[in-house]
């Protein structure tokens, strides 16, 4: 099966083709076709197109919607120039998989989207006002462009966090605004963290059972999760993906006072505050540089800049801080998992998170984390650690695919 999987933002769209079923999963033997990026969509778009093996092509396109992205993606697809050889025409395309930011607590697992599945997925859009309308508009437009009968499957970020307790994903408010908003912490990247434990599971060769981690998703959006006997049991993003660790144009945890006192100080709206920290805090708003990790480390190396080294400092204590959390609330855990843009490819953050954790029994084996850049997948501690280190890259789109073959299969059968 030839599955299409979109992750739409608002004005990007990243895709992936992949070849798999339910044999390919079972034998790890999925096929990955192609892979891209259409970014500023509403105009000129820049267009990032790669068959698998093959030299990526780049283009620009006038593209006005959502819609016309999709159909770009699909025709180019469909054209013997793309190098797509398992892909000749709309009929090579089996089923869609796509990232839903926001499933609520409707939705605790992946879904065909049918009417009412999209109907739950707008009632969401109070609580991802910024996502789930573009999934939605990706959704619409799929289906317009390759028929209402062609099986589209919603896998949802906060789905992997609906294990979560009460206590870890209740607020402290008055009790009635859960009941009337479900005002709650939800978490994000679910995928991701799902997907890690997946992989460390199957590289250990143990059970679901027993995969008692920490996973720290750390790129330009950063997040931890506890994981206890293979369920999510806590995680750092809250109601929105804004809470938790420093990211970076986020601010990750603040007093909530904050808010007010900025505002009264600053004379800034609600709407401003929320953008100032979205989109202008975190490693950003420290360095007054960047909110790139590579380049605040080169001009700390370079220039030792006092507030590159500042918000990398700040960076690093935050994940360090909460992973001694998560060691406290769960009882001790195995394994911590580093994935995302910066865990998987800087080995100086991994080992500025992890010094200061040698109490917990974690040692760093300074060789092993050096090697583990572009890809590479394994232990970075020492083999008697009592806590161990990973790095292992993730793989969200795969285990959309994944998702949407075991949907579409079970409505078959």
């Amino acid at each position: 099966m030839n599955v299409l999987v979109l992750n739409c933002g608002s004005s990007s769209i990243k895709f992936q083709i992949i070849a798999t079923d339910l044999e390919q999963i079972a034998q790890n033997a999925d096929q990955r076709l192609a892979r891209g990026i259409i970014e500023r969509i509403g105009g000129e778009a820049v267009c990032s197109l790669q068959a698998e093996g093959k030299a990526k092509q780049r283009s620009t396109a006038q593209l006005r919607d959502i819609r016309a992205a999709v159909d770009f993606i699909i025709r180019w697809a469909c054209t013997q120039e793309s190098g797509v050889d398992a892909i000749q025409s709309i009929s090579d395309i089996h089923a869609v998989g796509h990232r839903v930011v926001h499933g609520g607590e409707r939705f605790q697992q992946s879904m065909l989207i049918s009417d009412e599945v999209l109907h739950g997925i707008d009632d969401c859009i109070d609580l991802a006002p910024l996502h789930n309308p573009a999934n939605i508009r990706g959704i619409l437009a799929t289906r317009e462009l390759l028929g209402a009968g062609m099986p589209q499957v919603a896998v949802f970020d906060t789905a992997f966090h609906q294990t979560l307790p009460e206590q870890a994903y209740l607020y402290a408010l008055p009790y009635q605004f859960y009941r009337r908003y479900k005002v709650r912490r939800y978490g994000f990247h679910g995928t991701s963290h799902r997907y890690v434990a997946y992989r460390y599971r199957n590289l250990l060769n143990i059970p679901r059972e027993q995969v008692n981690i920490i996973t720290l998703h750390l790129g330009n959006g950063c997040s931890a999760t506890a994981i206890k006997a293979g369920d999510s049991v806590d995680t750092s993003m809250g109601m929105t993906p804004l809470e938790g660790l420093v990211m970076g144009t986020r601010s990750g945890d603040i007093d909530a006072s904050i808010i007010d006192f900025l505002m009264s100080k600053e004379g800034l709206t609600a709407q401003e505050i929320e953008g100032l920290l979205n989109k202008q805090s975190g490693l950003l708003g420290i360095s007054g540089l960047t909110n790139d990790m590579r380049e605040l480390l080169d001009e700390a190396r370079e220039n030792n800049d006092r507030r590159a080294l500042l918000a990398i400092e700040l960076f690093c204590y935050r994940a360090r801080k909460y992973i001694g959390a998560y060691l406290a609330a769960m009882g001790g855990a195995d394994a911590v998992i580093f994935t995302g843009g910066i865990g998987e490819n800087s080995a100086e953050i991994r080992a500025r998170i992890c010094r200061g954790l040698e109490w917990s029994g974690l040692q760093l084996v300074e060789a092993a984390n050096a090697s583990m850049t572009n890809g590479n997948e394994g232990l970075i501690s020492a083999a008697d650690s009592r806590l161990k280190a990973y790095v292992i890259p993730t793989d969200e789109e795969l285990l959309i695919a994944r998702d949407t073959v075991r949907c579409v299969n079970k409505v078959q059968r």
